[in-house]
């Protein structure tokens, strides 16, 4: 048992808007019965944008063959074809089963300009009734009298992925390797798409929840839009999601109460904006969005003035869980220096990070740094031996091994190798950019899907900082822990980041409300100790929010100053949160 109590971790967060509550629905009859009593001129275009991973066969069965339209018009008849997709785009895929390059491209390149405007045109030619386009970019192709946006969660989009139900934007490859198709989404798809998104969604009229199949949903883009601003103003919580791994625990079974069926659960996305979805409730109604939504069109509210200034519309801070209680070591592995992200993959900052220790077992151990006096080309030598296999990587020899127990905080600036060793439960506190992980060696194992799971040597090696040795890192990376102020029931330690990591992080302990306050940038924290605890606004700016153990919320830049106090069964009892934001 981990917990000393009955956990009451909170899988499906959401934010409950005021005043729209007639702005949703739910069900085809009633998404079909809203989009008809718009209809009521002459001429009358309806045009729906869609998010690439909407299923359009059931837009078509559902929706559009519903509303008697003999004028439907679908927009990737006039994208390019493949072979001209693949030709813009090599140099950005790249052969890498894992990585490839940021894509600087809108989504109006995609389509060949000659079909665009033969398509523009017979769209201009229809003078009378309801004329339907639909697709991904339609509102490229027509003016819209009603304008639909049919979004999708990154996460459903995985989802499909997984189940071969879905390849990438103008490509034939359900089939393909998952992590050639993640990628591809990650490093182009879904920043064109997003591109394209943030330009449209603050004009819509409705927007389509499409990620249940089974369970449509509709808002107004007003609804949508009251929504966003209400959730940058408070603090809210993403959904979070879990998945199983080669080297995945038992903790998050317990304490998020996950399928014991399963074998195990590694990761859980519980703070990640770009992946994570948010729910917004109107009535009974749960619209689900991608939280990037709000990082796009609620950016300063959201991150603050001097954070928006620093990254633009991307949300910087990442909290996630690695579970390896009773499990195996993570893979070991090193991130990329800035130089390197930027040069290689054309990502603007890169992935730094911490571990902070939730939890841990019995003979739990970190990875971290190289030994004191080794060769770093033997070093190399017997990594690449082992990629070969013919040997096993002696990580005894080159790799220092750090005894670590709960509340320990380990720092881990890019080029540090370092992994969580097995009865770890890791709160990882980092940079965004988390797919930038260049395996070094990975205790021999096949993934999940029965193949070797990708080692990246080639890259390692040039950022590796051979620097990092034992001494370095046990007098800046290991518990690098300062206290800064202290109360009446309360104080406050400065846990991290290394000067080299653009991310601070402070731990409150308290058993008496404690004050804070954002100055202006985005908070982002997790309750690491304690059953239950209520956040609240001095000036009532916002209503109480209650947290849970191991749950990470939001505080948005806007909200100011706020408190937070054991609640419920923990009042009385010392608790504690970790809070990261943005270095000025």
């Amino acid at each position: 048992m981990y917990l000393p109590h009955r956990p009451n971790y909170n899988k499906f967060p959401h934010v409950e808007v005021s005043g729209f509550d007639d702005q949703a629905w739910q069900g085809w009859s009633n998404v079909i019965e809203q989009i008809q009593s718009r209809v009521k001129t002459e001429r009358h275009v309806l045009v729906i944008d869609t998010y690439h991973g909407v299923d359009h066969q059931e837009l078509l069965d559902q929706l559009i063959s519903k509303l008697g339209s003999e004028q439907v018009f679908f927009t990737d008849e006039a994208k390019l074809s493949e072979e001209e997709i693949f030709n813009k785009l090599e140099r950005h895929i790249t052969d890498d089963r894992v990585f490839g390059v940021i894509a600087p491209h809108k989504l109006n390149e995609f389509f060949h300009p000659q079909k665009r405007a033969q398509l523009q045109e017979k769209i201009a030619k229809v003078k009378t009734g309801l004329v339907i386009v639909y697709g991904h970019g339609a509102s490229l192709f027509a003016k819209a009298d009603t304008h639909v946006y049919a979004d999708l969660a990154r996460w459903e989009i995985q989802q499909r992925f997984r189940h071969g139900k879905l390849g990438n934007w103008g490509v034939n490859n359900q089939s393909e390797d998952i992590l050639r198709r993640y990628k591809r989404a990650f490093f182009i798809e879904w920043r064109v798409f997003d591109r394209h998104k943030a330009q449209v969604l603050r004009h819509v009229d409705f927007l389509l929840d499409t990620n249940t199949q089974e369970s449509i949903k509709l808002i107004t883009g007003q609804a949508l839009m009251a929504g966003l601003k209400q959730t940058s103003q408070q603090p809210f919580r993403v959904v979070p999601f879990f998945d199983p791994g080669v080297w995945g625990g038992q903790w998050m079974k317990e304490v998020c109460e996950l399928d014991e069926d399963k074998p195990n659960y590694a990761w859980c996305f519980d703070c990640v904006p770009e992946e994570n979805s948010l729910v917004l409730k109107y009535a009974d109604t749960l619209i689900e969005i991608p939280s990037q939504n709000l990082v796009l069109l609620e950016p300063q509210a959201l991150l603050g003035e001097e954070v928006h200034a620093r990254f633009g519309a991307e949300f910087p801070i990442r909290f996630d869980f690695l579970d390896t209680m009773q499990g195996q070591n993570l893979s070991l592995q090193v991130h990329p220096l800035t130089e390197y992200i930027q040069q290689e993959f054309g990502m603007h900052y890169t992935q730094d990070e911490s571990y902070y220790m939730l939890d841990a077992g019995e003979n739990s151990t970190v990875y971290l740094g190289t030994k004191t006096g080794i060769d770093p080309d033997e070093m190399m030598a017997d990594l690449y031996a082992a990629q070969r296999g013919e040997k096993a990587f002696d990580d005894q020899k080159f790799i220092n091994q750090y005894p670590a127990k709960k509340h320990d905080h380990f720092l881990i600036p890019a080029g540090t190798i370092h992994c969580s060793g097995v009865n770890t439960m890791v709160l990882e506190i980092s940079a965004t950019p988390y797919i930038f992980t260049f395996k070094l060696w990975d205790w021999g194992r096949l993934g999940l899907d029965g193949l070797p799971r990708p080692v990246h040597l080639d890259h390692g090696k040039e950022v590796i900082q051979w620097d990092r040795d034992t001494q370095w890192v046990e007098e800046n990376l290991i518990n690098a822990i300062a206290p800064i102020a202290e109360g009446d029931g309360w104080k406050e330690e400065r846990t991290g980041l290394h000067q080299r990591e653009f991310i601070e992080t402070r731990r409150h302990w308290f058993s008496k409300p404690v004050s804070h306050h954002t100055d202006g940038k985005v908070n982002v924290l997790n309750l690491i100790e304690g059953r239950e605890a209520i956040v609240t606004s001095p000036t009532d700016k916002f209503q109480p929010f209650v947290v849970h153990y191991a749950e990470t919320f939001i505080v948005p830049a806007s909200v100011g100053e706020y408190r937070i106090e054991p609640y419920g069964q923990s009042e009385g009892q010392e608790i504690a949160t970790i809070k990261a934001f943005v270095r000025s």
